[in-house]
């Protein structure tokens, strides 16, 4: 990934904030059957391994998981927040015209070896971790052990796990740095002038990169 220093983000605890946030990643491998890549949910678990560990799981269909098998390089690249940015916005504009659009984002890219897992205790514990993790904030959460035991053994007889130890994460967060603080205000007036989630969400992390200078 190009990581221009002023974009570079070495904060594990930023990365696995934003994995845990988005969890729908990207999973890119180049096996014999050529570049596949699957928007799949995954689960981070930050203390299996020196960078930690991703898990998900795929349906028995998609022939991803029969190219990974017992090992093969993967990339999994999760999308934070976005937003397009318009030079109107910056004072620089009003000062000399040198300025153009851009785009901001945060993302976070995860390297490391995937598996195959096939064994049902595996995928049982795994599809309860995933519905824990999103449904554990609603008001009346759903459960597995809310559906027949009969369906659910169904169920996972369709899926196949992928457990990915990672060997590296890389994120970069494009939220404006390089333009000076008057800029950045700019950006940060523009954006929460939409009124719209997010823009606000981006609106809040270029708002950081100033009290970060503070």
């Amino acid at each position: 990934m190009y990581q221009p220093p002023a974009f570079k983000e070495d904060d594990q605890a930023a990365m696995a904030a934003l994995m845990r946030a988005c969890p729908l990643g990207l999973l890119i491998t180049a096996g014999a059957g050529g570049v596949i890549a699957n928007a799949i949910p995954f689960l981070y678990d930050p203390d299996t391994g020196r960078h930690g560990t991703l898990r998900c799981h795929v349906a028995k269909a998609n022939g991803q998981w029969k190219e990974i098998g017992d090992g093969l390089e993967a990339l999994v690249v999760f999308q934070g927040s976005d937003h397009y940015i318009r030079p109107g916005w910056y004072e620089t504009k009003r000062e000399t015209h040198k300025v153009v659009p851009t785009w901001n984002y945060a993302m976070v890219q995860a390297r490391g070896i995937a598996r195959a897992i096939e064994d049902k205790n595996w995928l049982a514990q795994q599809i309860r971790a995933v519905t824990t993790m999103m449904e554990g904030g609603a008001p009346e959460p759903w459960a597995v052990d809310d559906a027949p035991d009969d369906f659910i053994a169904s169920q996972i007889k369709g899926i196949v796990g992928i457990e990915i130890e990672l060997t590296g994460l890389n994120g970069k967060w494009k939220t404006s740095q390089n333009r000076n603080e008057a800029d950045r205000r700019g950006v940060v007036e523009g954006l929460q002038a939409l009124g719209d989630g997010s823009a606000d969400v981006m609106a809040a992390l270029v708002a950081q990169t100033l009290k970060s200078d503070a």
